[in-house]
């Protein structure tokens, strides 16, 4: 990894199209020609001490003078955090891809004067995920010493071509690429949160290390970071923290749930290979399209008859490629699919299950077949009932609009948060977005018309901070019982 600081926040976003091309122009917010969102990130990074904070450790500060102290210097990021999130919106990369979106990250720490290091998540699977990777940035924030807490944001896009309607002035440029999963919000309120902490960073007794991670989408980038060291870098984190935008959530309320809040994944590939040819003659073929009919059907009964009714699992079939004629039976066939449970012992055993029902299957048809599983499954992300119940509760219910945590159900979606969260203790929280109507902002996560409710950008930096300050003092024992106050 790489290591430097530089200096020049306003012209950060001049400098990232210069990167992108020329063509591409900067709507600037307010008629102003200058960036007035880099003005104020730089503006709350003038002071490196805060008396608040001070106070704060010290048990001469409440937890509301805190708060409302975070969320005053939150606001003020408003004009940054629109401006930068619609930057990297332009702009989206796949995983393993994302040289200029962590160009615009680097080129915002280097102004904040933040020391950090490059290189991180290598792509150790090129043979079957494109892209070298290696655009992973690491930052430690504070005194570099005990206690540790990690916060982490993921910053790569989808292959979707965009549909959302209303954003002409920061459409994605890339057709059939697209941040529709939000990471591009995730990405701006981690960096809004390190402008906070900064402005801070000679009263915080402990460090905050920020992790801006490639690859989740599939890509297993928590994953390569956690094998390069993240988690073993001196001082090591003690606690992490994350959050994803969630569309079905009223904009500005916080979720969350003890235990398993989302589900291990693992995806494959099927191959059946039988014999063509026309198809007024079916006797002299071995139709692999009556094989794989066959087994999308047989693989619906694992979950309602190899799965105990008490725990939860997934197999769908998503894509069945076969044949260009009608008149055409061809040779082979090819199936894509998902396998998700909420325990990786669950999912480990439905996959033994969809080999065996698969090969089974083919057998019966006489078709040769072969299964193909991703590199890396994800294991659930699971919340840690300790941390969660006496901490990170009281906190999501501080900063959330509505006062208090959401309850929420487990989702069968799959986050490589987990894998952090499979070595120190830690929590995943759910920011609701879905309120906006301008563009609406209920359009589910990998949706071609995904919208982001750029009014809760600010609200992912109060809950990034809160988290980061207060665990630091409950790891130094001093939280004084005033979490929740």
């Amino acid at each position: 990894m790489i290591c430097r600081t530089r200096s020049c926040l306003s012209s950060i976003l001049v400098s990232f199209f210069v990167l992108v091309g020329a063509a591409d122009s900067f709507t600037t917010r307010g008629g102003s020609s200058d960036d007035a969102g880099a003005d104020s990130a730089h503006s709350s990074t003038m002071q490196s001490r805060s008396h608040i904070v001070e106070a704060f450790f010290a048990g001469n500060a409440s937890s509301q003078q805190l708060k409302e102290e975070i969320k005053s210097k939150a606001n003020d990021l408003t004009d940054f955090l629109i401006d930068t999130r619609r930057t990297l919106h332009r702009h989206p990369e796949l995983m393993y891809q994302e040289k200029e979106t962590s160009s615009v990250i680097t080129n915002v720490l280097d102004e904040l004067n933040i020391t950090y290091s490059t290189g991180w998540a290598v792509n150790t699977h090129q043979g079957v995920i494109d892209g070298e990777g290696g655009f992973g940035i690491v930052a430690d924030i504070g005194n570099k010493k005990d206690p540790c807490v990690l916060l982490r944001a993921d910053i790569d896009a989808l292959p979707i071509h965009e549909e959302t309607k209303g954003i002409e002035s920061f459409r994605s440029r890339h057709d059939g690429k697209m941040h529709a999963c939000g990471h591009d919000g995730h990405t701006t309120m981690l960096l809004g949160a390190a402008a906070l902490l900064n402005g801070m960073k000679d009263s915080l007794n402990g460090t905050i290390r920020i992790m801006f991670q490639p690859a989740e989408e599939g890509g297993a980038g928590a994953k390569r970071m956690r094998e390069e060291g993240v988690l073993e870098l001196e001082p090591k984190p003690q606690h992490a923290f994350g959050m994803h935008l969630w569309p079905t959530l009223p904009s500005g309320s916080i979720a969350s749930r003890p235990g398993p809040l989302l589900a291990a994944c693992e995806r494959f590939e099927i191959v059946i290979d039988g014999v063509g040819g026309h198809a007024a003659m079916p006797h002299l073929t071995i139709d692999p399209i009556v094989t794989a009919s066959s087994i999308v059907m047989n693989l619906q009964t694992l979950v309602s008859r190899a799965l105990s009714p008490l725990e939860s699992g997934v197999c769908s079939i998503t894509m069945i490629k076969a044949g260009e004629a009608f008149n055409i039976i061809p040779a082979s066939t090819r199936m894509r699919g998902t396998i998700r449970a909420l325990s990786t012992d669950t999912l480990l055993s439905l996959r033994d299950r969809v080999e065996h029902v698969v090969t089974s299957t083919a057998n019966v048809h006489g078709c040769n077949v072969s299964i193909t599983y991703s590199p890396d499954y994800y294991p659930p992300t699971v919340n840690n009932p300790e941390l969660f119940d006496s901490f990170s509760k009281h906190v999501g219910a501080l900063v959330s609009e509505e006062g208090y945590l959401r309850d929420i159900e487990p989702t069968m979606g799959a986050e490589d948060f987990s894998f952090i969260a499979e070595q120190i203790p830690s929590t995943f929280f759910l920011l609701g977005q879905g309120s906006s109507k301008d563009p609406p902002s209920s359009y589910g996560l990998h949706h071609p018309q995904f919208a982001l409710d750029e009014s809760v950008l600010s609200r992912g930096v109060e809950l990034h901070t809160n988290l980061a300050v207060r665990a630091l003092r409950k790891l130094a024992g001093n939280d004084h019982d005033e979490v929740s106050a």
